[in-house]
């Protein structure tokens, strides 16, 4: 061979291998890119489960049967394979983990997926967890910016058929060390993870864990099993062929085989090591990082956290041996390979389900561990037969599944009951409901204790719907409203006894008169009220009560018109005649006392004082109005706002019954919404609640307790309203409102659900369904331009001057009579125009 023929060889192997070399680099770099893309294509879920009672059942179970779900968890996982791409892309796997992030102190329990796996796996885990929440969260950070990171990783010591110590030898959870070392991070500027990276191992292991079992079973030692099971064809083919030969011999000198003489160490490894083989394996990626404001309290962070990996030592069989990293390039890997949760071949180590899940597992009722994120509260899929249609009330979440919630304008005819603690969610409920009808053209009446609820929803009323909103704000005393009580349609005189009686169930309410007040305050006050609308030609407010009973002049000029004989009788005979206590001398002083109180007050006087309504409920409810009534309690005082929002109650309700002039389906339906409408339930809530509904009178009511509620009240609430929802309550509270969300949920949920979360027994096509969990809409933020627009309209439409308002009442009051120029209602021009 000359020199050229050997150049030329040279030179070609040389091109070879450098294709080769730049083939390899290539598909390693597109493995590498492969691998990273899926890595940016997982999806990471917060799992929790809920933590339930003892009495609920699952410490029924031991603590190990309880653990053992996740081996079965882990078996379902093993089919989480792809026979395509594995080339470029590598086997799929899984990420189990457990942190606690550098802002915040919970400890959390995550999965990372494949974005394709997510339907699957979810489904595996409900098949086993089936209270489990699965939700899909953003990525979370445990690393301290301006502080120090450390890690290791974790691998076997010895052989991977050799298992280590796991939960079925374990006297306690072995989750409990390692959460309880996770639970002393300081809030801020500490985290920690303990990630397991896993995938399904080839069946290989298997096999070779046997074959070691049976070679041991001979009478060897595991090395020398180990080595005549791993070792190449030579040594085995010379193995096999001693085998033969040594039976050969045996039975040409007729001799009995030896039984090989094993050990109780022997027998206990040969036991193990085919326990570990027969379950389904995975490789495994075992990582720890922390991350501290000082490399010392980062260094005792990762010291603790290693230690409680100890407990899964078994010095006969297997251990886990830490590798730690403090700093450099191998360090940095890690961090690459944790934030991108990328599989290392180097690391691995192989598993069995049953080591898996002593590893890691989601979290027990037994651990007492502080700060380990339990599901607070159970969910539950919703009904099928949900309507599609009516006002949207929220959504709801299960098992990965959005579902708008809807409710018919008929089963909203049975009334919607709310309740929940302060702050939990129920003005926010009620503003999306309210601005719904609003938009939808329905007649809408607001009664708010606080302001903050008819402030927002002014804010979001649109252009359309301007000139139908009345602000009733008694706090604005420069153009008062009209609002008296003793106001009736003529043509329904039956309303008279509604008015009386509604009265007195007000003052009952406001005064408690069983204990305060006795039969004489009723009878005294009731024929005075009687007395004053007697005659329909004249008109008479509460200013004039107090009057009925001091101003003998005014009573008997009232008396000589009075038709109803009784009520002439009862001021003729008996309260001219009564002497002692009773006498009216002495009545007098008691009885006007209590209305003294509003006619006497700045506020209250220029409203109840004014003859006229300044408002037509009759007219808002069946034209479609939108009545907001602002009763702040913080400018007017309890129970000047009890009174108001009473009245307008009781109001609301005449206009409905005097509905029965026209046909059913030609009454418009009205939505009334009553917040803390504790403060105005009388008597004629309960009747609200058994008749509205043919009235088309809808009433949505909200409040934060039971125990504000009378007996009488609780049972017409819980004996006829149609649709309930609860938010988070008190534990008194949840005993009782337990029977109506039972069996799906329990106390418990209801004691701890989340804030703008709720539970609805929703009535669908008039019956009644299984509770759900539901979502509120978030607030909408309103125009304080459109607010401050609407109110100065309504003002302007429906207020009168103060001062006139005042000198009619001072008028009125000194000449016992009515001018004529207000025996009808002096309201402004209804079309004034807005900007």
């Amino acid at each position: 061979m000359n020199f050229t023929q050997i150049f030329l060889f040279l030179s070609f192997t040389l091109f070879i291998l450098i294709i080769a070399i730049a083939g390899l680099i290539f598909i390693n770099r597109f493995k590498v890119r492969g691998r990273l893309n899926r890595a940016l294509n997982m999806s990471l879920f917060l799992i929790s489960l809920p933590k339930k009672n003892k009495e609920e059942g699952e410490t029924s179970k031991s603590e190990k049967e309880i653990i053992s779900a996740m081996e079965q968890l882990y078996s379902s996982l093993n089919n989480i394979k792809e026979k395509k791409k594995i080339f470029i892309y590598g086997q799929p796997h899984l990420v189990f983990e457990i942190a606690t992030s550098q802002v915040g102190e919970e400890i959390i329990f995550y999965l990372a997926l494949p974005q394709r796996y997510e339907d699957v796996v979810e489904k595996q885990i409900h098949g086993f967890y089936p209270d489990a929440s699965v939700e899909k969260v953003e990525d979370y950070n445990i690393f301290n910016p301006e502080g120090v990171t450390m890690g290791s990783y974790l691998k076997l010591a010895r052989d991977s058929v050799l298992p280590i110590k796991t939960y079925q030898n374990l006297e306690i959870d072995p989750l409990q060390e390692i959460t309880n070392t996770l639970s002393k991070l300081e809030e801020k500027g500490e985290g920690a993870v303990i990630q397991i990276v896993f995938r399904p191992a080839s069946s290989e292991w298997r096999k070779a864990g046997q074959d070691i079992a049976k070679e041991m079973q001979e009478g060897k030692s595991f090395s020398q099993a180990k080595s005549d099971v791993s070792g190449n064809w030579f040594v085995k083919l010379t193995k096999e062929l001693r085998g033969n030969a040594s039976l050969s011999q045996q039975q040409n000198q007729k001799l009995e085989p030896k039984q090989p003489s094993i050990t109780p160490g022997q027998e206990e490894i040969i036991k193990a090591i085919e326990e570990k083989a027969s379950k389904i394996g995975f490789d495994v990626n075992l990582r720890i990082l922390v991350s501290a404001g000082t490399e010392q309290k980062a260094k005792q962070i990762l010291n603790h956290l290693e230690s409680a990996f100890v407990q899964f030592n078994d010095p006969n069989l297997n251990e886990l041996k830490s590798f730690r990293l403090q700093k450099g390039r191998g360090l940095k890997k890690l961090i690459y390979n944790f934030s991108f949760r990328l599989f290392n071949n180097k690391q691995k180590i192989l598993l069995n389900t049953e080591e898996l899940s002593s590893l890691f597992h989601f979290p027990t009722t037994n651990i007492k561990t502080p700060k380990v994120k339990f599901l607070k509260a159970k969910s539950s899929a919703p009904p099928a037969n949900l309507p599609k249609q009516g006002i949207i009330l929220g959504k709801n979440f299960y098992r990965g599944v959005e579902t708008v919630i809807c409710m018919q304008k008929n089963d909203r005819r049975r009334h919607l009951y709310t309740i929940g603690q302060t702050g939990t969610g129920k003005s926010v409920f009620l503003q999306n409901m309210i601005v719904q009808d609003i938009r939808d053209g329905q007649g809408v009446g607001l009664i708010d204790v606080h302001g903050d609820l008819v402030e927002n929803i002014l804010g979001l009323i649109p252009q359309e719907r301007v000139k139908d909103v009345v602000v009733f704000n008694p706090a604005d005393l420069e153009r008062p409203l009209g609002l008296n009580m003793l106001e009736y349609d003529p043509k329904y005189p039956e309303q008279k006894t509604f008015v009386v009686n509604e009265l007195i169930n007000i003052f009952d309410k406001l005064y408690d008169l069983k204990t305060t007040g006795g039969p004489m305050f009723e009878q005294y006050a009731r024929n005075a009220l009687l007395l004053l609308i007697d005659d329909p030609t004249e008109k008479f407010t509460l200013m004039e009560v107090s009057k009925v009973l001091a101003d003998e002049e005014f009573r008997i000029r009232l008396l000589s018109k009075c038709n109803n004989t009784v009520v002439k009788d009862f001021w003729e005979k008996e309260a001219q005649k009564a002497g002692g206590e009773i006498a009216l001398a002495n009545m007098v002083p008691y009885i006007t006392s209590k209305f003294n109180v509003f006619t006497t007050n700045d506020y209250m006087r220029p409203i109840i004082g004014q003859p006229v309504n300044s408002i037509n409920f009759r007219q808002i409810m069946d034209e479609k109005k939108i009545l907001l009534v602002n009763l702040s309690k913080g400018r007017l005082g309890d129970i000047n706002s009890s009174l108001l929002g009473l009245i307008i109650t009781g109001k609301l309700l005449m206009a409905a019954f005097s509905r029965v002039d026209i046909a059913e389906e030609e009454r418009q339906d009205f939505y009334f919404y009553i917040d803390e409408f504790q403060n105005f339930a009388t008597d004629s809530i309960a009747t609200i609640l058994s008749e509205a509904r043919k009235y088309r009178l809808s009433l949505i009511m909200a409040h934060q307790f039971i125990g504000q509620l009378e007996d009488k009240i609780k049972g017409a609430i819980f004996g006829n309203v149609g649709s309930m929802v609860s938010f988070r309550t008190g534990a008194e509270d949840a005993e009782f409102l337990v029977k109506q969300f039972e069996p799906v949920f329990d106390a418990n949920d209801l004691i701890n659900i989340d804030n703008f979360n709720a539970y609805i027994k929703l009535m669908i096509n008039n019956q009644t369904s299984i509770p759900f969990n539901l979502l509120t809409e978030p607030p909408q933020k309103g125009n304080s331009r459109i607010a401050q627009a609407v109110k100065e309209y309504s003002r302007l439409k429906y207020g009168r001057d103060k001062k006139i308002v005042n000198e009619e009442i001072a008028s009125r009051w000194q000449q016992s009579i009515y001018p004529k120029h207000i025996k009808d209602n002096p309201l402004p021009n209804s079309d004034i125009d807005i900007k």
